[in-house]
C-alpha cells in the first residue's frame, strides 16, 4: 500500500480534531459531556489598547495557559497576577484540580514559581541557548 504526506487545509484540520475528540472521548469518560471552558481575558488602558491578555482553557479537571502576555512598561504591577487568578478562579470554580502551561527561559518561569506553580520538566537548548520548561500547579 502506498501513502502519501499531504499539507492539512482548514477542513483537514478540523476532521483530524474531531475524529481524536471523538477517539478520546470513548477513553475518557467524562469527556462525553462537554467540560470544555475557554479563559481567555485582556486588560485595556484608558485609551482603548490591550495591554495584557490571557488565553487559557479548562478541560478534564485541568488548565491549560497558552499564551500570557503583559507589555513591558505595565509589568510589575500586579496585572499578570489578575489575569492568572482570574482564570484559575474561574476553572476552580468548574472543577479543575491543576494548571499547567509552558515557558521560556526569558518568559515568566518567575513569575509562574511565584503564584505557586512547579517546574516538572526542562528541554534544554530549545531553541538554541535557551530552555523551555514545563510548569504545573495543584489547587488542592
Amino acid at each position: 500500500m502506498k501513502f502519501n504526506i499531504v499539507k492539512s487545509s482548514e477542513h483537514d484540520i478540523e476532521y483530524i480534531d474531531n475524529t481524536l475528540g471523538e477517539f478520546n472521548r470513548s477513553k475518557v469518560q467524562y469527556t462525553s459531556k462537554m467540560d470544555y471552558l475557554p479563559l481567555n481575558y485582556h486588560i485595556k488602558d484608558e485609551h482603548g489598547l490591550i495591554i495584557a491578555g490571557i488565553n487559557a482553557f479548562s478541560c478534564w479537571q485541568m488548565v491549560y495557559i497558552s499564551e500570557f502576555y503583559v507589555a513591558p512598561e505595565f509589568r510589575k504591577q500586579g496585572i499578570g497576577s489578575m489575569l492568572i487568578n482570574k482564570i484559575e478562579e474561574e476553572a476552580k470554580i468548574k472543577g479543575a484540580t491543576v494548571s499547567h502551561t509552558d515557558t521560556f527561559d526569558w518568559q515568566a518561569k518567575d513569575f509562574y514559581l511565584k503564584h505557586g506553580y512547579e517546574v516538572f520538566g526542562i528541554i534544554e537548548n530549545c531553541p538554541p541557548g535557551h530552555q523551555r520548561f514545563f510548569l504545573k500547579k495543584h489547587f488542592l
